[in-house]
């Protein structure tokens, strides 16, 4: 009778590192899609474009650090996670990094050079300023990350089910 004990303890366990690992994936990626998709366009469509780039601007920073956050999470519970075969396991986990790895080209390199080109166009906008095209470019180029991360995380969602 001991020996069905455990086989029923290691199935909780899995079920509740699975639930966990689900409930992390679905909390990154709904954060990426709330914000990208339905945060950022309704505040550039009711406030001043300054405005609005400055309240996502903070939006995003705090997305940033949710998705670190996870990332770290996610990849110990993958460490732990006797339920998931070796291969499975290694591929969420390459999932998990490669949303990381956007979350920080955005986050460390883009951001921080999108903001202070804002910086030096004064008050007048980045849009008014010399710098429009750099700016526009580097917001494409973290829109298209963004697009990624959010398409990661939802493979991220269907896969660790």
């Amino acid at each position: 009778m001991a020996a069905d004990a455990a086989p029923v303890q290691v199935v909780r366990s899995g079920g509740r590192l699975a639930g966990a690992r689900l409930l992390l994936a679905c909390l990154w990626a709904g954060g990426l899609w709330a914000l990208g998709y339905i945060a950022a366009p309704a505040a550039f469509a009711v406030l001043p474009s300054k405005l609005a780039g400055d309240v996502v601007s903070v939006l995003l920073s705090r997305q940033a650090w949710l998705s670190i956050a996870c990332a770290m999470l996610l990849l110990v519970l993958l460490k732990f996670s006797a339920d998931l075969p070796p291969a499975r396991r290694r591929f969420l986990g390459w999932l998990v990094l490669a949303m990381l790895a956007c979350t920080l080209v955005i986050f460390v390199g883009l951001q921080p050079a999108m903001a202070h080109l804002r910086e030096l166009a004064g008050a007048g906008g980045v849009r008014a300023s010399p710098y429009w095209t750099q700016f526009a470019v580097m917001h494409g180029v973290s829109q298209l990350f963004h697009l990624v991360e959010s398409l990661l995380g939802a493979w991220l969602i269907l896969k660790s089910r």
